[in-house]
């Protein structure tokens, strides 16, 4: 029997989620890189991995009816409501942020070079805000999926 069944639940499916999302990167012709598991945002989110496996695993512990499972349910409809959310607004004005700095130095480049001055640096062109920061609602669906499923796999390996 595992000590803290809902802990290890919750911690497995926080690793299983960002793991998967290189390859799923890769299935979905999009940019993969192994700095994806470290990364917030993507495909699926670990923070609804997280929680989902959180109560399920809570439910499946103590009842439904368990008033961990309210306090756990409650803790995760704010951190998805949150992900999808104020993290996404941020990482969609990171996006438009970075574009402006991009063409600010498209334009400072030239009025450099017309006035034989020196070129912006590299390390001023890569500066660059964080824009995967949420979810979209699909991203978080399958966060649930997935800690639902990593849950219950959790309970079948070590009970």
């Amino acid at each position: 029997m595992l000590a803290n069944y809902p802990l290890m639940a919750a911690l497995t499916a926080i690793i299983f989620a960002q793991a998967i999302k290189v390859p799923i990167a890769y299935l979905l012709k999009r940019q993969t890189s192994l700095i994806l598991v470290t990364s917030t945002g993507g495909m699926p989110s670990s923070h609804s991995a997280c929680v989902s496996a959180l109560i399920t695993a809570l439910a499946l512990e103590y009842g439904a009816s368990s008033p961990l499972v309210a306090i756990a349910s409650t803790f995760g409809i704010i951190v998805m409501f949150d992900s999808m959310g104020v993290r996404r607004q941020s990482g969609e004005q990171g996006i438009l942020l970075n574009q402006l700095v991009v063409e600010f130095n498209q334009l400072q480049s030239k009025v450099l070079r017309l006035t034989h001055e020196a070129e912006v640096t590299e390390e001023q062109q890569e500066k660059h805000l964080k824009e995967y920061l949420g979810h979209k609602p699909i991203e978080v669906f399958f966060g649930i999926l997935t800690g639902i499923l990593v849950a219950f796999v959790v309970r079948n390996i070590f009970y």
